[in-house]
């Protein structure tokens, strides 16, 4: 990247031509920051070590946190992953989508060991957005693919929170428009005796339950996947949760009837507020105020994921 275009990021449509200039960006080893349905990841091939160093560098991501390897189909994750009949059940209910498993490592998977941070286990997951597929078809790699913005800030729901954020550290965002939905994708981890979600989100725990019964109830505490720090999606000023009352000085990010300065639902649709969180975050950030109030949210459903979230943003 030459000087004079090294503060902003090219944004080029998610059409055939930027599709063809991602795809020959990514073979050569750089970081492209893609449209998925979850959020904007920064993907680099997961089988190069520079290139997996040139997402960590971009984010300024800690090292001992894992990446998730998005592949087209069940086949090439199967060429990275042990593929048991749990696997395959939760494959054929909600791949492509927003579930990322985590399986044992195969031995003999060509990826970077950057990727998995010197862990047994490697993080998978099939997208569903037709760009990000576009993109693993025609590169034919395996791509690892965090979201595209600095490590621990909010995540990006649209292009312009990815040009804002890695300014200068990236060469070229596909602007695929917002993101569906708008939170990460659902982390479990499938265990010899069982499974456990690492991280909330869009695939709620009652749903992979339908498939593989009651999850374990003991956590192991270390970092297995993305999402697990405590503190992460920080806004850069302090977050008051469950803000009954209104104070002066605050962004309010509201839900429902409380309007706020940001509504995250007016009707109370907790898809839709899920959906417009980082969004929320992201302007609170920009907003004059100093500080962030949250109305009370339900925590149903994926509002637990709205709420893990939340608290990992205030902490």
């Amino acid at each position: 990247m030459s000087e004079a275009n090294a503060t902003i990021p090219r944004v080029l449509p998610a059409d055939a031509h930027g599709v063809a200039e991602a795809v020959a960006l990514l073979k050569s080893g750089s970081p492209v920051a893609l449209p998925t349905e979850t959020v904007y990841g920064l993907a680099a091939r997961a089988d190069d070590a520079s290139a997996v160093a040139a997402i960590y560098a971009a984010k300024g991501r800690p090292d001992f946190n894992p990446l998730i390897v998005h592949v087209p189909d069940i086949g090439a994750a199967a060429r990275i992953a042990v593929i048991d009949d749990r696997a395959r059940a939760l494959a054929d209910r909600f791949w492509p989508g927003a579930l990322t498993l985590v399986l044992p490592l195969r031995q003999d998977a060509a990826l970077a060991p950057a990727v998995t941070a010197g862990l047994p286990t490697v993080a998978v997951r099939i997208p569903a957005h037709p760009v990000m597929r576009a993109v693993l078809t025609d590169c034919g790699l395996p791509l690892a693919a965090p979201s595209a913005n600095r490590s621990g800030a909010v995540s990006p729901t649209c292009a312009a929170h990815v040009a804002g954020s890695l300014a200068g550290r990236i060469e070229l965002v596909l602007d695929g428009g917002d993101t569906e939905r708008g939170l990460e994708s659902t982390i479990i981890a499938l265990r010899p005796d069982g499974w456990q979600v690492l991280r909330p989100g869009p695939v709620a725990e009652a749903q992979i339950a339908s498939v593989l019964g009651p999850p374990l109830l003991d956590q192991t505490g270390a970092i297995e996947a993305p999402g697990q720090l405590a503190s992460h999606y920080a806004p850069g000023k302090p977050i008051r949760l469950a803000a009954h009352d209104r104070a002066e000085g605050e962004f309010r990010i509201g839900f429902g009837a409380d309007e706020g300065d940001f509504n995250l639902s007016p009707t109370g649709d907790l898809m839709e507020a899920a959906s417009r969180l980082y969004a929320a975050l992201h302007a609170a950030a920009a907003a004059p105020q100093d500080r962030i109030a949250v109305v009370p949210l339900p925590g149903e459903g994926i509002g637990e994921a709205i709420a893990d979230r939340l608290r990992r943003a205030a902490a």
